[in-house]
């Protein structure tokens, strides 16, 4: 076994053992955000997560931030980053950086009862592989664990700006909830089980989606109302 994992919790993996998922630490700090880089190439400068913010996310939520090692290589090819907050289902639209205390997770609520999913990337040399499966599996293990109502996240259509001159987004989030039209993004957290709750104008920076987001949701089936 590589020294990389030695004395760490493998919280999922593939069948094969190729990958594994386990909570970030500070010293992955730095290939986080080479994989963040990787990943989101036309999110702007203030708004790319640096091994600064990975550092902070361990430090207010350590259990919420996880990484997927190449057992082969000892590399970090994926990850997620997540904390807690409580949702306002009625005022839902809400731009990333004010969420996310500036993408620092200093909007932790230690006793939110959903998780907010601020972050997911697979290094594009390591995709195709299962890892965001891999990461999603971690995450709803993560909110079953902690009896959370469930995940929300504000999804990046991407395949947006493709049409974007002549489509409005209401008419392309809808095409993509019907299966007319695929997303590289949205339709994929449509299939592990997400539903569209509304379209968020300028959540962030990134002309691939126009500045929209989509805020999505995932129940928990198990929850358990006042357990603890």
């Amino acid at each position: 076994m590589s020294a990389a994992f030695i004395g760490r919790t493998v919280l999922a993996s593939r069948p094969d053992g190729r990958y594994v998922v386990v909570q970030a630490r500070t010293e992955d700090a730095p290939a986080l955000e080479a994989v963040q880089r990787a990943c989101f190439p036309s999110l702007s400068e203030d708004e790319i997560a640096t091994a600064r913010h990975f550092l902070s996310h361990q430090a207010h939520f350590p259990e919420g931030q996880l990484a997927v090692l190449d057992t082969a290589t000892a590399q970090v090819v994926a990850s997620s980053s997540d904390f807690r907050l409580r949702v306002n289902f009625a005022h839902y639209a809400h731009a990333y950086m004010k969420e996310t205390g500036d993408n620092l997770f200093t909007t932790h609520d230690p006793d939110g009862d959903w998780l907010y999913g601020a972050d997911i990337g697979v290094h594009p040399d390591a995709r195709g592989q299962g890892l965001a499966t891999l990461l999603y599996g971690a995450r709803h293990d993560l909110i079953r664990r902690l009896n959370l109502k469930g995940h929300v996240a504000g999804a990046m259509p991407k395949g947006y700006c493709a049409v974007a001159d002549h489509l409005p987004i209401e008419q392309y989030v809808l095409d993509v909830i019907r299966g007319e039209r695929r997303d590289p993004v949205l339709s994929v957290q449509l299939g592990r089980g997400y539903g569209v709750w509304g379209i968020i104008p300028d959540y962030l920076d990134d002309d691939s989606c126009r500045n929209h987001g989509v805020f999505i949701v995932w129940r928990n089936p198990a929850h358990r109302p006042g357990a603890r």
